[in-house]
């Protein structure tokens, strides 16, 4: 009884944070109802025993990509006048994408269901772990069947941040970038400051 209540209460709020992402006039308010989507959606993952994948969702996605889009969003400047001039603008175009997806969407499941689709079944060679966790069992096959192809995406990965920056990178000025540190520690305070006595009404002379 629980699980049937803890499972519609979580399916209402993802449903309906959902829709306030879109139909929230505020950018800002749109990236808070989607984090707490998020966080429905991580509940409904516990329901079903998929514990690794609701802490993906909360560590990674509200964690990182949610609250990334909620800096980016509080430091732009946003016109909300000339957005929803824009939305008005575009929503034929929008339209027209939406009913093209919709019949991508209806093609499928109708293939599916005439059996046109064959999905793949298991071999075997990735049974679980028995009386293991899910974390655990994720781990083994991480790390064992798909050991190569993991290495190969973080080499990826790494090279696409050295890439970054090395393009961002500018070389800058040696006389203005780089410190004399024994120069600075060597400084007295005599030479740091000069003390100046102004006669009234003469003003600082600098």
């Amino acid at each position: 009884m629980i699980h049937t209540l803890a499972f519609y209460l979580f399916a209402v709020l993802v449903i309906a944070s959902g829709a306030m992402v879109v139909l929230a006039r505020n950018p800002v308010h749109s990236v808070l109802w989607l984090i707490l989507a998020f966080f429905n959606a991580a509940g409904l993952m516990v329901l079903v025993g998929a514990e690794f994948i609701a802490m993906l969702l909360v560590i990674v996605y509200v964690g990182a990509v949610a609250v990334l889009f909620l800096f980016v969003v509080m430091m732009l400047n946003i016109d909300f006048a000339e957005l929803r001039a824009g939305f008005i603008r575009n929503a034929p175009l929008g339209a027209v994408i939406a009913l093209i997806l919709l019949a991508e969407l209806v093609l499928g499941v109708g293939a599916y269901r005439v059996g046109i689709i064959e999905l793949g079944t298991p071999d075997g060679s990735a049974a679980p772990l028995l009386g293991e966790s899910n974390i655990e069992n994720i781990g083994a096959l991480l790390y064992g069947r798909y050991l190569f192809l993991f290495e190969m995406a973080g080499i990826i990965l790494l090279v696409a941040m050295i890439g970054a920056i090395v393009l961002t990178h500018r070389e800058s000025r040696a006389h203005r970038a780089h410190q004399n540190i024994g120069k600075q520690v060597a400084r007295r305070p005599d030479d740091a400051t000069e003390m100046k006595r102004p006669e009234v009404g003469q003003g600082v002379e600098l």
